[in-house]
């Protein structure tokens, strides 16, 4: 569904205008219309365009149906604890775009957000000027891929591709495939690859892992019931710098399983450390592989130590737990990689994106791009962030907890335009 019904007049002013039409954008827009607020979404491509074209072919989600809980929305399948395919989650969220029939401008790209002196936004856009009183960014903070300069000294014969970009196996040339990180992305799309019987080559970073089934039951089951999900941010033990961390990598896929990249190991795949450059015909590794694995296996092993102490505390009745032995381990560091004698033929970049906020004209960021905000609301009146990892809890950019998010932002947004009437009223007075 790339055309909601509703679609929105070219200029004007609204009461709200939210910039992003994926899940955030359309969950603030549910609430807005059950508040009666005007307002308008506008989004540069079309309507949850991430999921669609950003996904490879065999993509499924890493967290179990049942915390699909868009606003208005719940899962309503017969498998809530199964993981949905790519074309199921694209079905799932073209019911929630019909239902929140979301005054929508697609193919809409921002260039500029700008508050005038009268506290009004200014809105520049490739399909118009528009004005606002309050401004929600609901445009996510994955935007520039994240591709080394080294890149640039790869032969042309060399495909090289960004983690978004790739969709399947038989679409890439044959030959070695080198796959540079191990979040999510890196750690699944090598899993596709080795599945599918390619040669992979998997430059190992420091992300962390987790299991999919411990002691009877989904971990994030286990973790929703010790309330680790409700966790706002000023709780965390990290407080704000858990926004930093790289997700967990596990899947879905098959019915779920764990990925062990030692498992892999022994099953052929070539392990490496961080790939640090790129000279004289040789990619060149740090030698920290064995370090990163250690480290996301004492990561797995810390989790399901605190599902271990939940359970004793509560007197649950489960099956044994136990701790996870490596299977694999490097018999030492190899920290070279002759290009030509390696036969890769491509290579898949999968280190992440860079926010680019660029378009909007506040001083609200940091040194690193990213907005100060508590819970959403940033310094600058009637300027807002939803949709963003970390918001306020784990789900804060995902299914299960944006619709508390966009409820609460929404909250804000009717609080604001309260007082702001009551100050006119009295003005007026």
């Amino acid at each position: 569904m790339s055309n909601p019904t509703h679609h929105a007049r070219a200029e004007g002013h609204y009461s709200v205008l939210v910039i992003g039409g994926g899940q955030a954008g359309l969950s603030v827009s549910y609430y807005l219309k059950q508040a009666g607020i005007d307002h308008l979404v506008v989004e540069k491509n079309t309507v949850t365009h991430t999921w669609r074209e950003q996904r490879w072919d065999a993509f499924c989600l890493v967290t179990p149906n049942w915390q699909c809980a868009l606003p208005g929305y719940p899962y309503r399948g017969d498998d809530p604890h199964g993981f949905m395919k790519k074309d199921e989650i694209i079905a799932y969220l073209d019911g929630f775009i019909a239902q929140v029939d979301a005054p929508m401008m697609e193919h809409t790209e921002v260039k500029r957000v700008k508050q005038r002196d009268d506290g009004v936004y200014a809105i520049t856009t490739t399909q118009g000027d528009f004005t606002a009183d309050q401004v929600v960014v609901a445009s996510g903070g994955y935007h520039t891929p994240i591709v080394p300069r080294l890149a640039e000294r790869l032969p042309a014969r060399i495909v090289q591709l960004q983690s978004s970009a790739y969709r399947n196996p038989q679409a890439l040339p044959e030959g070695a495939v080198m796959v540079v990180g191990t979040g999510q992305s890196g750690a699944q799309i090598a899993e596709d690859l080795h599945l599918a019987g390619r040669k992979v080559v998997l430059a190992v970073g420091e992300a962390p892992r987790c299991a999919r089934f411990y002691r009877g039951r989904d971990v994030v089951d286990w973790l929703a019931d010790m309330q680790y999900y409700d966790m706002p941010v000023e709780k965390h033990p990290l407080r704000e710098g858990v926004r930093d961390n790289t997700n967990h990598y596990v899947t879905g896929r098959d019915g779920g399983r764990d990925i062990d990249l030692r498992k892999f190991a022994a099953e052929g795949m070539e392990l490496y450390g961080r790939l640090d450059d790129l000279r004289d015909g040789q990619f060149h590794f740090a030698p920290t592989l064995a370090a990163n694995l250690d480290a996301a296996d004492d990561t797995y092993n810390r989790i399901n130590a605190s599902i271990d102490g939940f359970i004793a505390k509560h007197g649950i009745d489960a099956p044994a737990g136990g701790v996870y032995e490596p299977v694999w381990r490097p018999q030492q560091e190899r920290t070279t990689l002759d290009l030509d004698g390696s036969g890769i033929a491509a290579i898949i970049w999968c280190i992440g994106f860079t926010p680019d906020f660029s378009w909007l004209d506040a001083p609200v960021f940091n040194g690193r791009g990213y907005p100060a905000h508590t819970r959403g609301i940033t310094p600058i009146d009637g300027l807002y962030f939803v949709g963003l990892p970390w918001l306020h809890t784990w789900g804060s950019g995902r299914f299960s907890g944006i619709a508390r998010d966009a409820e609460f932002i929404v909250d804000a947004i009717r609080e604001k335009a309260r007082e702001r009437a009551s100050l006119a009223a009295a003005v007026a007075a």
